[in-house]
């Protein structure tokens, strides 16, 4: 059975703490596994949740600045000290692709793993699957959207209506069509469209257009909540969001399951947060915590 879930290995902003590590979240999703801005401890975190770097097939930075990628050198060795077979792609802003350079070969090792380095130079498609949006902030800066087609779910009331079972179901979804009993029977007449998956990553930004892109309809949408409302100029001046605009960003793009993260140091109680984000959302909301694992809730 494939998993689809977030594993947090960090939830710190610019300076972590006794109880908040640095950034980090690792993707599971089907066989992809999607390291998003690793800071430091990110190997340090995987270790503690039991999670293979062997698992990691992407690594997605949103912007250079040290919470988001200093746990890259990290990474890129053990990934060599493990002898990952797999290559690994690595997406980054390309105008830090300097800063990309000098954290990869940040100190001398053995380097056996393949890390394909695929900078990003516009907003669009990265994979058929994967695609990014420009958020605002200090630095050029990227969000991170994953899109599963839309496909079909197989209704089985129809289908035991047919006689259609066993192997034979997955035949009439390959073809398109079965012949049962002298009659056709189509996909269509057994089946109803089912959309595919959404997950969006939201990191350093203010309000601005590609935040609500990569939001639209998220199944799951893990993004910043730097500060609290009475800091809102404050967010506005550095470039980050406050947990009642992350919120509220989720209330009008349709958004299943909120995670926030990123908490400003100045907050050491986490509740604030969901209780600012409950005055907008009032959908799945998670506070995320280091170590915790979310799943990205089942297609509808």
């Amino acid at each position: 059975m494939s998993v689809r879930e977030l594993l947090v290995l960090g939830t710190a902003s610019q300076v972590p703490t006794r109880r908040r590590n640095a950034n980090g979240y690792l993707l599971r999703w089907d066989d992809e596994g999607i390291l998003f801005d690793p800071g430091e401890g990110a190997q340090r975190q995987l270790t503690l949740a039991g999670a293979a770097v062997s698992g990691i097939t992407r690594i997605c930075v949103t912007h250079f600045h040290g919470d988001h990628c200093l746990g890259v050198p990290g990474i890129v060795q053990r990934l060599s000290l493990d002898g990952v077979p797999h290559p690994v792609v690595a997406h980054y802003p390309a105008s830090g692709a300097h800063w990309f350079a000098n954290l990869r070969h940040a100190a001398s090792f053995h380097e056996k793993a393949v890390v394909r380095e695929e900078p990003i130079t516009a907003e669009g498609r990265l994979t058929d699957r994967l695609e990014v949006r420009r958020l605002e902030h200090g630095l050029e800066a990227y969000g991170y959207r994953l899109v599963e087609p839309d496909g079909r779910r197989m209704l089985p009331e129809r289908l035991s209506g047919y006689g259609i079972s066993g192997p034979a179901v997955g035949e009439l979804q390959r073809a398109g069509h079965l012949d049962v009993g002298g009659r056709r029977v189509t996909l269509a007449e057994v089946s109803a469209p089912r959309r595919g998956q959404r997950f969006a990553f939201v990191m350093d930004t203010r309000l601005c257009d590609g935040v609500y892109a990569l939001a639209e309809d998220a199944d799951m949408l893990v993004i910043e909540a730097t500060f609290l409302r009475s800091e809102t100029d404050l967010a506005h001046r550095y470039g980050h969001l406050t947990a009642a605009q992350a919120a509220r960003v989720a209330a009008e793009s349709g958004v299943r399951r909120l995670v926030l993260t990123h908490f400003s140091r100045r907050y050491p109680e986490p509740a604030a947060f969901a209780d600012e984000a409950r005055e907008v959302f009032d959908g799945d909301l998670v506070i995320a915590e280091d170590l915790l694992r979310v799943p990205v809730p089942p297609r509808r």
